[in-house]
């Protein structure tokens, strides 16, 4: 059965007889995540979110599409670990440009990356591309979407292969999860009072934190909570991709009108 909101699976006739409205990009990263996910984990869970919050925005308006993701991202400060894919940020903001383009030949004017690698930063790709094109372009780090209730989900805080990541794999494939050898992801902390408060930032080589490459405590982890807060992802996501496809591209837009503001 053909799924018409997965973009490799549907065709030609379809797209002519029904063109989207908006056009869902995942991407991610190929990088280790401790002992126990697999080096797949943000390709393969972004990709999932993505194509299920599309196919529950679909249901309300057919007007959206999920493409296929974009699996490497920007690891550089991973590298010393078996085995990170580096893709450098201006490469892959070059590829997204040119899909943009491709997507705005057709009338598609707006596009919405679903991010699933902190890594990846297309904020200025998108300042940038909003000037040059006609185009709309939002950017969603899935994982940040659920942020003011992950205390009523999870017990320890996330930052890299920790509880909520490790929820969502034991909720979506089970069978890459092994955690009879996952480690406590307890990792060197900043010298500088700066670095420690953040307000001073600075890129991070994973290889002085620890020896697993992980930042956070796995231990907690489980399915019933992955599930829990996949659930409230989706919903917030398909819901955002249903408004934003309903919404005609006007000169306010995506901004409340003029003499609308409440």
């Amino acid at each position: 059965m053909i799924s018409d909101w997965i973009f490799k699976e549907t065709n030609q006739r379809r797209l002519k007889e029904n063109m989207p409205e908006v056009a869902v990009i995942p991407t991610s990263a190929i990088e280790p995540h401790n002992m126990h996910l697999p080096v797949g984990q943000d390709f393969m869970h972004t990709s999932i979110i993505t194509e299920r919050s599309v196919k529950k925005a679909w249901k309300k308006i057919n007007k959206v599409v999920a493409l296929p993701g974009i699996p490497y991202g920007v690891d550089c400060n991973l590298l010393n670990f078996p085995i990170a894919i580096h893709v450098s940020q201006h490469v892959l903001d070059a590829m997204l440009r040119d899909i943009v383009a491709s997507l705005l030949s057709y009338g598609i004017r707006k596009v919405v990356i679903v991010n699933g690698h902190g890594g990846n930063d297309f904020t200025p790709f998108i300042r940038q591309i909003q000037h040059d094109m006609d185009t709309h372009v939002f950017q969603i780090d899935w994982w940040k979407v659920g942020d003011d209730a992950y205390s009523e989900i999870f017990d320890k805080p996330e930052d890299h292969a920790g509880e909520l990541e490790t929820s969502v794999a034991m909720a979506l494939y089970p069978g890459l999860v092994e955690m009879e050898h996952a480690r406590d992801g307890k990792a060197q902390p900043f010298r500088f009072e700066a670095l420690q408060k953040g307000w001073a930032r600075t890129s991070r080589d994973f290889s002085k934190l620890n020896d697993h490459c992980a930042t956070a405590d796995p231990y907690a982890a489980t399915a019933e909570k992955g599930e829990k807060y996949l659930q409230l992802v989706i919903d917030r996501i398909s819901g955002f991709l249903v408004e934003l496809a309903g919404e005609p591209v006007d000169d306010d837009f995506p901004f409340v009108k003029h003499g609308h503001i409440q």
